[in-house]
């Protein structure tokens, strides 16, 4: 049994190790790199990636990253294809094929197949001198110096170093063809990753015979039954114009109460903040509750182009639409 010292000695060995092996990996983005970043986004097809393994784990992982940020891809099992799977690739596509060795022997049969298909072959290997290089049009490499692994057999290290090497393609693909924030979003329309990019204000506030209103000359007393009745802790205040002139929130009253002995003459104008925080309709939900907890609010009005209320928010719904200012993800 390793005692406690021997077990964080281990795991930072295994990190320190891995951490070397993404550093070597820099030097090696480089010509090949650029040609086939190139040769993906000039690519009218789609992006077939094939590993077996562990090598197909990483795959897998990578066809995601690519189909969320804008590049499409499919995972080939390299089984799959020599009986019959080949099927769904394209003249137009670009194949990339995930071996260490080089010498896999599922991928290595696939390959006079891929080029008599005439499609272009990109390789992640870490023996550049290997049939799979050999027979690619380019060649990533993925070599390191050793894995993890303390018997130096278990992919560990260069599984790392696949991964980084594919998230560098995806990630630079997204850039080279200028996919936006709101280009991911549609690509990630559930879960509160969708609802931050996506979601507007006017989705979920409060509008109608619902937002609390009052007048410039509304009583204390009836002021304090529309934030009661309304359920918004707020009531907006508008002019004779109907447009919105200011705010009164249910904090506004309780200090209004404690310096104030005589209340009875008090009207909507009297207490009321004359300039408060406002969105517009199309503004992010997300953006709205970033305003909230930047002033301290627990609420915000969302106004038209010409300043008349159509709406009011609370911080309440916009949590329990599960919506987060700080761009957490699934």
């Amino acid at each position: 049994m390793l005692t406690q010292e021997e077990i964080i000695e281990k795991g930072q060995r295994v990190v320190k190790i891995e951490c070397n092996a993404i550093q070597s990996l820099i030097e090696k983005v480089d010509e090949n790199f650029v040609k086939a970043v190139q040769l993906i986004s000039n690519c009218k097809g789609r992006v077939i990636i094939s590993g077996i393994g562990k090598s197909g784990i990483i795959a897998r992982k990578i066809v995601s990253t690519m189909n969320s940020t804008g590049t499409p891809a499919l995972f080939l099992h390299p089984s799959d294809a020599i009986h019959g799977d080949l099927g769904i690739i394209r003249k137009e596509d670009v194949v990339i094929c995930i071996s260490y060795s080089g010498a896999t022997s599922e991928i290595v049969r696939l390959i006079p197949i891929i080029k008599r298909l005439g499609v272009k072959i990109i390789s992640m290997v870490g023996n550049t001198n290997s049939y799979l290089a050999e027979n690619s049009d380019i060649v990533l490499n993925i070599s390191v110096e050793e894995e993890a692994c303390s018997l130096n057999l278990a992919p560990t290290s260069s599984s790392t170093a696949t991964l980084v090497m594919g998230d560098a393609l995806a990630v630079t693909l997204l850039e080279d063809k200028n996919f936006t924030k709101e280009d991911f979003a549609l690509f990630h329309p559930g879960g509160s990753l969708g609802k931050r990019l996506l979601m507007r204000i006017d989705e979920i506030m409060v509008k109608g015979e619902d937002i609390p209103i009052v007048n410039l000359d509304t009583s204390l007393k009836d002021t304090i039954l529309t934030i009661t009745r309304k359920r918004l802790g707020a009531t907006c205040v508008i002019d004779n114009n109907k447009k919105l002139a200011g705010i009164i929130t249910d904090g506004d009253l309780r200090r209004l109460l404690q310096k104030t002995q005589d209340i009875s003459a008090l009207v909507a104008k009297d207490i009321m903040t004359k300039t408060p925080k406002v969105i517009k309709r199309n503004t992010l939900a997300a953006t709205a509750l970033e305003i909230m907890e930047k002033y301290n609010i627990t609420q915000l009005i969302i106004i038209d182009e010409e300043n008349f209320p159509i709406g009011m928010t609370h911080i309440h719904d916009l949590v329990k639409s599960g919506i987060s200012s700080n761009g957490k993800h699934e």
